[in-house]
């Protein structure tokens, strides 16, 4: 498995992002090289008067001072191609990062569940991480490269061109034998990523399934295979290290060959007087400056197959396709209820899966209805319109007679409530839970709505009341005290729409009551659409519509004729 073009593609389009730095880093590593000849010029020509013409000390301390200005210039330069570079790799990763979020929003929970978990989070963490040393290290080096040996070539032809013939020849060894070794790194770096990948997706899986672990005594398992997949990635690593070493030892094997050869050859020339003493030490100084910049590229590969493995991951996850759904600029009033208006909807997701075949209905404003059918029927798909994580293949949906595509997304969705199978408690306060997204929430309107939901005595009972953390990190409520956190969501934003997707799933009998009861308090101030299977849920509408195989089963029913099986 070999890096595509399209990863290195994708790499080279977050070059603008740190075009500045980069320029930067490259004129300063270009202050650095001029000084590198010149304090080998200056080096050789003291050392040229010291030792050969035998000046006095004093005649020296002028030139020592000039030479200790241009180590400190040296050394700035250095420092500040250091700082531009990794300046260039602060501005690439926080971009890139907010980029796949951004991405991630777009598509939407339908099309992010096209990769799995561990993927996305291996992707949005190490990935990134990974494109780090790419530009602080690996685009600097290659432009030093580029730069410093060859100012050196043109500087030592005039003086001794056989030293340049040697420049010359040996100076390919060490970027070719870069690549072939590099080739072979490239599919044990894809190799590792995919280890990486999937280990990391492996231990989200047991995390997330740790009561079920438990509860069927499979801990000892799941700690073996994590551990086999953490074997394995280790394995994985230290092969691509290998590989980074032996290329390490293998260009400085070509440097200090050729190093030596340059070496020979002045020291018999100078022997046989053809090359006078400075010219010699200068040539002889520039030599190993000559194959460091390569070198260090040398080095820096590892970071751009590295980086080329990783890419591979945020391409999966920067190609997710969106989902099409028209953004409107319209932002009508809406009243306590909306009507809801499907027509000869069709709705086929990215992937190919047909969820809704010409369904229509029509929902007055303030009406309760429940969606009844066997899962997959494409109940959750029509919500998923109604919440615009996707948009009809074909039909049209109005939401008091305007066309849902022509209303501002944002605007629409401050108009909706929703309450999933499982809801979310977000690792923040009581009070960041029921009123997410608001930045200064009203305390009286948030207990109010926990009254109404059946959790106020819950929160009366925590140790900071509306200031205690729940959620990841937090207290651990039961599924029945998140259920009715969430039902307070729905009665603090007082939506006129509000949608719930079995809404008492996974609950016990006394839980269920206590969520229907609050439910009974949302009808007929609102528009009311329920997910259902239990018949208990079935009879809080005012009328079902059954829903089978993307179709409209049965265009109406009462609650009293759905309470069979569903």
């Amino acid at each position: 498995m070999r890096a595509s073009p399209n990863d290195l593609a994708f790499l080279r389009r977050l070059r603008p992002l740190a075009a500045r730095e980069l320029r930067l880093t490259i004129l300063a590593g270009a202050m650095g090289g001029a000084m590198v000849v010149l304090q080998a010029w200056w080096v050789a020509g003291l050392l040229d008067r010291a030792l050969v013409g035998r000046e006095p000390l004093e005649a020296l301390i002028l030139p020592f001072a000039i030479l200790l200005g241009i180590v400190t210039l040296r050394a700035v330069a250095a420092f500040a191609a250091d700082r531009f570079g990794f300046a260039a790799a602060m501005r690439v990763v926080p971009a890139l990062r907010r980029a796949l979020l951004g991405k991630l929003g777009r598509v939407g929970p339908s099309g992010a569940a096209a990769l799995p978990p561990g993927e996305i989070v291996s992707a949005l963490s190490d990935g990134v991480r990974a494109v780090e040393p790419f530009f602080s290290r690996y685009l600097p080096a290659t432009a030093q490269a580029a730069m410093l040996p060859v100012g050196i070539l043109l500087v030592v032809a005039p003086l001794d061109w056989l030293s340049a013939l040697v420049f010359l020849v040996t100076a390919p060894l060490i970027p070719l034998f870069m690549v072939l070794i590099g080739k072979g790194a490239e599919a044990l770096n894809q190799r590792q990523w995919l280890r990486l990948q999937r280990m990391s997706g492996h231990f989200l899986d047991a995390l997330q399934g740790l009561a079920t672990i438990k509860a069927f005594g499979a801990g000892a398992r799941m700690v073996a295979e994590i551990g086999a997949t953490a074997e394995r990635y280790r394995h994985d690593t230290m092969a691509v290290l290998r590989i980074a070493f032996l290329s390490s030892l293998t260009l400085e094997f070509f440097s200090t060959v050729a190093i030596a050869i340059i070496a020979v050859l002045i020291g018999f020339r100078l022997l046989w007087g053809e090359l006078d003493y400075r010219t010699g030490l200068f040539i002889l100084l520039l030599a190993p400056e000559f194959y460091g910049p390569l070198r260090t590229m040398g080095t820096a590969y590892h970071a751009r197959m590295e980086a080329l493995g990783a890419a591979s991951r945020l391409v999966a996850l920067d190609a997710l396709p969106e989902p099409v759904v028209a953004g409107g600029t319209l932002r009508p009033e809406f009243g306590r209820g909306v009507a809801i208006r499907f027509e000869d909807v069709h709705l086929t997701y990215p992937d190919g899966r047909m969820a809704l075949q010409g369904v229509s209905f029509a929902i007055a404003p303030g009406e309760a209805v429940a969606f009844a059918g066997p899962s997959g029927a494409g109940k959750s798909s029509i919500q998923a319109l109604l919440l615009g994580f996707v948009g009809p293949t074909s039909g049209r949906i109005l939401v008091d007679g305007h066309p849902l595509e022509t209303l501002d997304p944002a605007h629409w969705r401050r108009h909706l409530g929703f309450m999933p199978q499982r809801p979310k408690l977000f690792a923040t306060s009581v009070r960041g839970n029921i009123a997410p997204g608001e930045v200064d929430p009203d305390d009286g309107a948030i207990l109010r709505a926990a009254e109404r939901a059946s959790v106020a005595g819950v929160i009366a009972g925590l140790p900071q009341g509306l200031d205690t953390a729940i959620g990841n990190g937090g207290r651990q409520l039961s599924g029945g005290q998140a259920s009715r956190i969430a039902l307070a969501r729905l009665f603090y934003r007082d939506a006129p729409l509000v949608l719930l997707d079995e809404p008492t799933a996974h609950l016990d009998d006394d839980s269920e009551a206590l969520i229907h009861a609050a439910i009974a308090g949302l009808k007929g101030r609102r528009t009311l659409l329920v997910n259902a299977h239990r018949p208990t849920s079935l009879a809080l509408a005012d009328r079902i519509i059954r829903v089978e195989n993307g179709r409209i089963a049965v265009e109406e029913a009462e609650p009293a004729e759905a309470a069979g099986p569903c």
